[in-house]
């Protein structure tokens, strides 16, 4: 029996990697807009779609960011400078791509501009850093998304949008765990509206990986900065010691968890642009498929309680 299901699941995966390996043809008359080029995955996306033969279209937030996408890359990507946060950016963006694009429409969209800070626990932040967050992570992908989907819909293509692990999973304080969720949410009825139109919505749920999401230094600023503002009653019921031991879980254990392999993620981004038949969720990361996706599925008692062995003790006790 056993031997049976095991061979029944070696022909499953045989099966779905043949099913997936064909790719779509005529990319070099297929645009592919990215947002969140200056680093990490959006960087390595575009140069990785633009030597596979499709017209990129990189968004940057910096004058940096663009310049060393164009001296990387082929004279097919196009650079150009947008911040998700201000509608005028967005549509200004929107409108030189139907310029761009034509009749043609446009192939894909790659929602992958995000932020992680500030990130702490709840009772340190306010509205306003919930809503700083907020207009970058999930604003900022409907935003951009409503901007081009009627060339998205012209072109029968499809967007793919970047959501997160613990837009599955919520184990830590602060909006990031928020605005992914709400990526998600708007990701499944974004591809329920639109299948009848041949768009495909794609969603990729990395785990850690080593970019500005997980930079030890980035997350311990913000910290420190959020320490520092709070109340002296709030940091009393923490304890003198909170802060230095929250630091130390970033430089030691976030970072030691977190891939350095940043291709496993542009792999499965490339796939849901360019695949004929791409799926519907990526979660690329060994921690992401074994431990963070099973573990959203557990009874909410035991994820609680595994969690909370790992919190750092407050000093203030019931």
């Amino acid at each position: 029996m056993f031997l049976y299901l095991l061979g029944l699941g070696a022909f499953y995966y045989v099966y779905r990697w043949v099913r997936e390996l064909p790719r779509v043809s005529d990319k070099n008359n297929k645009y592919v807009y990215i947002t969140g080029c200056d680093t990490g995955f959006g960087n390595l996306l575009a140069r990785h779609l633009d030597k596979a033969g499709f017209r990129v279209i990189a968004s940057c937030y910096t004058e940096a960011g663009e310049e060393e996408l164009r001296k990387a890359c082929s004279s097919s990507l196009t650079t150009t400078h947008l911040d998700v946060r201000s509608n005028e950016s967005v549509r200004k963006v929107a409108a030189m791509i139907k310029d761009k694009v034509g009749e043609r429409g446009l192939w894909a969209v790659v929602n992958n501009a995000g932020v992680a800070v500030p990130s702490a626990p709840c009772d340190w932040l306010t509205i306003e850093d919930y809503k700083s967050m907020l207009d970058v992570n999930l604003n900022g992908v409907i935003a951009v998304t409503l901007s081009v989907l009627p060339l998205i819909k012209k072109a029968r293509g499809r967007v793919v949008n970047v959501a997160s692990v613990f837009g599955r999973i919520s184990v830590v304080g602060g909006p990031y765990s928020v605005s992914k969720y709400g990526v998600e949410a708007f990701n499944d009825s974004l591809r329920l509206n639109m299948k009848a139109f041949g768009v495909k919505v794609l969603c990729i749920e990395p785990g850690f990986f080593k970019t500005n999401v997980t930079n030890a230094d980035i997350l311990g600023r913000n910290v420190k900065m959020l320490w520092g503002k709070l109340p002296q009653e709030v940091r009393d019921d923490y304890g003198p010691e909170y802060l230095q031991k929250s630091l130390d879980i970033l430089t030691g254990k976030v970072s030691k968890i977190s891939d350095g392999e940043l291709m496993k993620v542009v792999r499965c981004m490339e796939h849901a642009v360019s695949a004929v038949r791409p799926r519907t969720r990526y979660s690329p990361g060994w921690d992401a498929k074994f431990f963070w996706l099973p573990l959203s599925y557990m009874p909410s008692r035991f994820t609680d309680y595994l969690m909370s062995k790992e919190n750092i003790p407050i000093a203030k006790k019931l």
